[in-house]
């Protein structure tokens, strides 16, 4: 049920990419997977660990849609978010890559664990040197990322998502829509779990985050 995902997932709630600037009264958790149906008022989606949730829909819930982009369109400047592996020369080796909209620049800023894979790590910084990856990762770019208090070398592979945010809510009956992709950020309220953002993709795109 809900409930112990919201136990198991608690914990990595002040990692947020979208984090809001205060903590909330009770964990918030990242679920991803596939709506399976949506009306005015929940949101049922089958989360990728096979569990099936279903979530009130509040009225302000916030919509965002993930849109993908080149890996040439990351350039020097650009606030971004890559969820990574370490590696054992001490580089990050990016598993998507989102370059933030200049409005969310600072989101999240920083360097920390991630739950979209076991050992996943988070870098939300700007990128301040972009160069051609080593030659083991043909077609990839190396990117320095400094944020507040540190910097990361990340290596992006040519095949890895590149995704950009843009506003959904004015567009959310096309958006949230049964099959569609997506990851929700949720919260137990009044006892009951709640969706408190979704981002998704269009026609069957995955959000990659």
């Amino acid at each position: 049920m809900f409930k112990p995902l919201l136990i198991a997932l608690g914990v990595l709630s002040t990692t947020l990419a979208l984090a809001q600037t205060a903590p909330p009264a009770t964990p918030t958790v990242r679920l991803r997977g596939t709506i399976e149906k949506v009306d005015a008022v929940t949101l049922t989606v089958k989360e990728r660990s096979g569990e099936t949730i279903t979530l009130v829909r509040p009225a302000d819930m916030g919509v965002i849609e993930v849109v993908p982009i080149n890996l040439a369109d990351i350039k020097p400047g650009n606030f971004v978010g890559t969820a990574a592996m370490p590696q054992p020369d001490g580089t990050q080796l990016a598993l998507e890559v989102l370059v933030f909209p200049e409005s969310a620049r600072g989101t999240g800023e920083g360097h920390y664990p991630w739950d979209l894979q076991p050992q996943s790590t988070m870098t939300n910084a700007t990128v301040a040197d972009l160069a051609a990856a080593p030659a083991s990762v043909p077609g990839g770019q190396k990117l320095t990322l400094r944020y507040k208090g540190g910097e990361k070398t990340v290596i992006v592979p040519a095949n890895v998502p590149v995704v950009t945010f843009k506003p959904g809510k004015e567009d959310e009956k096309a958006l949230l829509v049964p099959g569609a992709r997506v990851m929700v950020t949720a919260q137990e309220k009044d006892a009951k779990p709640t969706a408190l953002r979704v981002l998704v993709g269009r026609n069957g795109f995955a959000p990659p985050m």
